[in-house]
């Protein structure tokens, strides 16, 4: 993969880096840790200006986003309530427990979204409760847009400051993106397995 990125930035530049971090935010196993460090090496070396490599870097990133909260809002509260009284255990989501996470994202969407774009794999999947919830799309791209500058920012810069050893960033950040997605697998895997009870215990 660290071949073929390489390629990409270096055959087409900013325009690459873009259509990357698009594809990042749409495939979660095209890592932005290696991408955008890539690019800022790029950048250091005089290939490509640091500015136009952060600024496709973040018009890719939310480009991707947005195609995430288009797919939330297509799929919409309603259509989501009949999977979870369908098939509740599978979405480890209750009617009750939806509509409470609903009123959660309602109030405290903002938030989610912004600290959920600074997080290694949350930030892909963020928008699709924000476009389910109906979160007004200028707000969603207000949040998604400073939150997504500042990770792609920090990753750049790294790349850029580095030097050759840019792919230290990769070594470090590399663990922490496995640690969360075992997290998130942990737990899901544990919403299944507790469906049942949760269900019982509304019903009384």
């Amino acid at each position: 993969m660290f071949d073929w990125i390489t390629n990409i930035i270096d055959a087409v530049g900013p325009v690459g880096v873009a259509l990357l971090m698009f594809l990042e935010n749409v495939f979660p196993p095209i890592p932005s840790e290696l991408i955008m460090p890539l690019a800022g090496f790029n950048a250091q070396q005089g290939d490509m200006s640091f500015i136009g490599v952060l600024l496709a870097g973040i018009v890719g990133s939310v480009a991707g986003a947005a195609l995430w909260y288009w797919i939330g809002a297509a799929i919409g509260m309603r259509r989501l309530k009949k999977l979870a009284r369908n098939h509740g255990r599978w979405l480890t989501l209750t009617p009750s427990e939806l509509e409470r996470s609903a009123d959660w994202f309602s109030r405290h969407g903002g938030e989610a979204v912004f600290f959920g774009r600074l997080i290694p794999t949350v930030r892909t999947f963020i928008s699709v409760p924000a476009g389910v919830a109906g979160m007004p799309v200028p707000k969603f791209l207000i949040y998604s847009l400073i939150g997504t500058a500042i990770w792609t920012a920090l990753l750049a810069a790294a790349g850029y400051l580095l030097g050759s050893q840019y792919d230290l960033v990769e070594a470090w950040l590399n663990p922490v993106s496995t640690g969360v997605v075992l997290l998130i697998v942990a737990l899901y895997l544990y919403r299944v397995a507790t469906f049942g009870k949760r269900l019982r215990r509304e019903t009384e």
